[in-house]
């Protein structure tokens, strides 16, 4: 029996697009992709698990499922100088929400970053600067 492998496809960007909007449909989840520009490439960075995202509307709060290229607290992710990205994906946010916050809920510690008033889109894919 032959077991030929097939290489890995590399995806192009619009490809990627679509595979997002597939899993945001299919699983209802909101992904954020965030850019830290660190000067000094002296710095660490981590995001909290109890992170997330605020309903204006409503009680809903959306939580922290998945976080790609930030380690979560208590772990720190080193930052090369320049632009870093990591990406957020969070449980889904009420079909009546237009309008909601990012929260990073450090229970009292410093360094929280807070994104306010972001507005909803239908794709519910989002590209936010931190610091």
């Amino acid at each position: 029996m032959s077991m030929e492998s097939e290489s890995p496809k590399v995806l192009d960007p619009q490809d990627v697009e679509q595979v997002e909007q597939e899993i945001i449909v299919e699983q209802g989840q909101v992904i954020i992709h965030c850019l830290f520009i660190s000067e000094t490439g002296m710095e660490a960075i981590r995001i909290w698990p109890s992170t997330f995202l605020n309903d204006h509307h409503s009680d809903h709060r959306s939580e922290l499922v998945h976080a790609e290229n930030i380690s979560l607290f208590p772990q720190w992710t080193w930052v090369k100088e320049g632009r870093n990205y990591f990406t957020l994906i969070f449980s889904g946010l009420p079909g009546s929400c237009t309008l909601f916050d990012l929260v990073e809920n450090c229970n009292g510690g410093p360094g929280a970053f807070r994104v306010n008033d972001i507005k909803r889109t239908s794709q519910d894919v989002y590209h936010i600067r931190i610091k």
